[in-house]
C-alpha cells in the first residue's frame, strides 16, 4: 500500500509540475514576447509568422523551436538535478529521512510565490528582469540554442517564482526531483510548440493572461499549504481510496 501511495504522490507532483510549466509559458512575462522571439530566432517577420505559413516556414519554425527548447530543457533539468541533490544532502545532514523542516520551508516559499504570481503582493527583487539580451543573434541553429540558454538562465518576474517553487518541490522529494523538472519542461514545451503554428492565437490568450496567473497563484498557495501542513499523504490516501472504491464497485 505504501508503494501505491508513493506512486500516487509522484503522479500528483508531476501533474502539478506540468501545470507549472504551462503557466510559466502562458504568463505575461513570456507569451506577449513569444512572437518576437520566434521572429528573432528564425529571421522571419512577425507579420509573416502570424499569417498563412507554407510548409517551408512551418519546418523552419519547428526545427528552431526544438533547438530552443533543447537549450531551455538542459538548463532547467540541470537545476532540478542540483536541487534534488542538495535536498538529499540537507535531509541526510540535518533531518534524517523525514525532511519535515525543508518541507515546511518549501511550503512557506511556495505560498509567498503564489501570492506574488497572483499579483496580491509585490516583491521588488523579483521584478527585475535578468534575461540575456542579444543585439545580433549568432547564425543558424547554434545561435537559436544559445538564445535558449540565455532565456532559461534569465529569471523573469513570472518564471522565477514558478520554477523556483518546482525546484523546492524537487528538494523536498530528492529521489523524484528530476522527474518534476522534466515534467515542468514538458508543460512549458507543449504550448510552446502548439502556439508556434498558431501564433495568431496568442493575442486572445494574452488578454486573459491576468486571470490565468491568478488561478495559477491560487493553486500555488494551496500547494504551499499542503506542503507546510503535511497534507499530501492524506490527500493521496483519499484519492487512492476513491479510485479503489470505484474499481471495487464496478467489479462488484
Amino acid at each position: 500500500m505504501g508503494g501505491i501511495e508513493a506512486d500516487t504522490m509522484l503522479i500528483a507532483g508531476m501533474m502539478l509540475a506540468v501545470g507549472a510549466g504551462a503557466l510559466s509559458f502562458l504568463s505575461p512575462c513570456v507569451l506577449p514576447i513569444f512572437p518576437a522571439y520566434m521572429s528573432y530566432i528564425t529571421g522571419i517577420s512577425v507579420k509573416e509568422l502570424q499569417g498563412n505559413k507554407n510548409s517551408k516556414i512551418r519546418r523552419q519554425l519547428l526545427s528552431h523551436s526544438l533547438f530552443f527548447l533543447l537549450a531551455v530543457s538542459l538548463v532547467f533539468i540541470s537545476l532540478g538535478a542540483s536541487a534534488s541533490f542538495l535536498g538529499k544532502w540537507a535531509q541526510d545532514l540535518l533531518l534524517g529521512e523525514s525532511g519535515l523542516l525543508i518541507q515546511r520551508i518549501a511550503g512557506i516559499f511556495i505560498i509567498f510565490m503564489g501570492l506574488f504570481v497572483a499579483g496580491w503582493i509585490t516583491i521588488p527583487a523579483l521584478m527585475k528582469e535578468r534575461r540575456f539580451h542579444y543585439t545580433k543573434k549568432p547564425v543558424g541553429y547554434l545561435g537559436t540554442f544559445f538564445v535558449g540558454l540565455g532565456f532559461a538562465a534569465g529569471w523573469t518576474p513570472c518564471i522565477g517564482p514558478i520554477f523556483g517553487s518546482i525546484l523546492l518541490l524537487a528538494a523536498t522529494n530528492p529521489g523524484q526531483g528530476v522527474f518534476y523538472t522534466i515534467m515542468y519542461v514538458i508543460g512549458f514545451s507543449l504550448p510552446f510548440i502548439v502556439l508556434t503554428f498558431f501564433l495568431g492565437s496568442t493575442k486572445w490568450i494574452v488578454r486573459h493572461s491576468g486571470t490565468i496567473m491568478k488561478i495559477g497563484g491560487v493553486i500555488m498557495v494551496i500547494m504551499g499549504l499542503v506542503l507546510f501542513f503535511g497534507f499530501m499523504p492524506r490527500i493521496t490516501g483519499f484519492l487512492l481510496d476513491l479510485v479503489q472504491g470505484t474499481w471495487l464497485s464496478k467489479l462488484g
